[in-house]
């Protein structure tokens, strides 16, 4: 994100193109008549370790891709000529997983966003981390090490720049669990201009979490998150 951050559909495969895209290899690797219980396990846990290592590298580049282009969920052509930004000064002195730096959000309004947040993480283990701001305004790629970022974390940026106001930086091990179709939902239910215009910003980025916190706390199905609430 020049200043937002996104989801892009093509970061992260799905379960099961991982398992059929695995299980293709290893049939043209291995032939039957030599495959053998240790070396099948052998081969399927190497696999594995090399998928864990994918996601976690693709989790990096996309991370920093979308910091630095600020591709949007709902406007790629947008990003133009949008570039980097890294200004670790505008960032709080101490730990906080709400940073306001546009001032749309009220005390009482992260206080009670950042309880939320605290109830979801502990009982569903997923992150949630949110940066408000206006680009070129914002700490940018500072906040990837500020949050430590990681596979289970959802990084969402509140910033009008691009028309709708939601945008998100989805964890491998979040996309796993949550329909890629819910994040475009969400950012069109709350996060176009007409929306945050008439409510204002910060009512889009209060709808936003608690669609996000219901979404995260259903059990996972076909029909998980299948509404944004």
């Amino acid at each position: 994100m020049a200043a937002t951050l996104l989801f892009l559909p093509c970061w992260h495969l799905s379960s099961n193109s991982n398992k059929s895209l695995l299980t293709m290899k290893m049939k043209e690797r291995v032939s039957p008549s030599f495959q053998s219980p240790s070396f099948s396990n052998s081969l399927d846990f190497n696999s594995k370790k090399r998928v864990s290592e994918f996601r976690s590298k693709s989790l990096s580049f996309a991370f920093s891709a979308a910091l630095a282009l600020g591709l949007s969920v709902t406007g790629l052509g947008n990003a133009d000529g949008k570039v980097g930004v890294n200004k670790p000064e505008l960032l709080p002195k101490e730990f906080s997983p709400v940073i306001d730096v546009a001032g749309f959000l009220s005390a009482g309004q992260e206080q009670r966003l950042a309880q939320e947040i605290a109830d979801l993480e502990k009982d569903t283990g997923f992150k949630l981390r949110i940066l408000a701001q206006n680009y070129p305004d914002t700490p940018g790629l500072a906040i990837k090490d500020f949050w430590q970022v990681d596979d289970r974390t959802i990084v969402f940026v509140a910033d009008p720049t691009f028309g709708n106001i939601l945008n998100f930086n989805v964890g491998a091990s979040v996309d796993l669990d949550v329909p890629r179709s819910f994040w475009s939902r969400l950012a069109g239910k709350y996060g176009n201009i007409f929306y945050w215009k008439e409510k204002g910003e910060d009512a889009s980025v209060e709808a936003a979490v608690l669609a996000i916190s219901s979404c995260l706390r259903e059990p996972v199905g076909q029909s998980n998150c299948s509404e944004v609430k």
